[in-house]
C-alpha cells in the first residue's frame, strides 16, 4: 500500500488515484492535439516556429481505444532522429490516456509479469506518465494544436534516439 507520507522531504509518493488524475490530464492535453481527421488518416505532423517537426502515427484503432506514436523528428545531414518516442494508449470511454513506452521496440519487451514486483511496475508507470504530461504541456505551450496538426503522406521513419535503460530496484 502506498501512503501519503513524505519521503526524504520530497513530494508524496504516487498513489493510484493520483496516477488516474495524471492520465485524465494526459487525455485532456491529447484532445488539444488530435485533429478531427484522426478517423480518416493514419499519420500527422505539426510544425511551429522554434520547434522540431512533431510527428504522430495512429498505430491501432478500436471501438473504445486508440494506440498512437508521438515523437519529434530531428533531421541532421540526411539522417533522422526520433526523440522522445512515446507510444500512447487512449481510452476514449474512460477519458484516460497513458504512455506505454518511450522505446520504439516496446512491442518486443516484457513490461509486466506476475513475477515483477508490483511496486516497480507502478513506479515505472508513474515516472513515464509524468514525463509525458510535462512533454505534452511543453508541446501545447510551443503552439502545437489542432490547427497546426496536418495529415502526412508518410509514416514515422528514422533512427530512434538511444533508449534509456531502466534500472531494476529489487528492494
Amino acid at each position: 500500500m502506498v501512503s501519503f507520507s513524505r519521503q526524504n522531504g520530497h513530494s508524496p509518493r504516487p498513489r493510484l488515484k493520483r496516477l488516474q488524475e495524471l492520465q485524465t490530464e494526459i487525455y485532456r492535453q491529447l484532445q488539444l492535439l488530435l485533429p478531427d481527421q484522426v478517423a480518416h488518416y493514419d499519420s500527422f505532423q505539426s510544425k511551429v516556429s522554434g520547434s522540431p517537426l512533431l510527428r504522430m502515427d495512429i498505430l491501432e484503432r478500436h471501438p473504445y481505444t486508440q494506440f498512437l506514436r508521438l515523437t519529434y523528428q530531428f533531421n541532421d545531414n540526411e539522417q533522422q532522429e526520433l526523440a522522445p518516442d512515446a507510444h500512447i494508449r487512449i481510452y476514449n470511454d474512460a477519458r484516460l490516456a497513458e504512455v506505454t513506452s518511450f522505446n520504439p521496440d516496446q512491442g518486443f519487451q516484457r513490461t509486466a509479469s506476475p513475477w515483477y514486483p508490483q511496486h516497480y511496475i507502478f513506479q515505472r508507470s508513474w515516472r513515464q506518465n509524468q514525463a509525458l504530461d510535462k512533454w505534452l504541456s511543453y508541446l501545447i505551450h510551443q503552439g502545437h494544436s489542432l490547427a497546426s496538426m496536418r495529415p502526412s503522406d508518410d509514416k514515422i521513419s528514422g533512427n530512434p534516439a538511444m533508449p534509456i535503460k531502466e534500472t531494476t530496484n529489487t528492494h
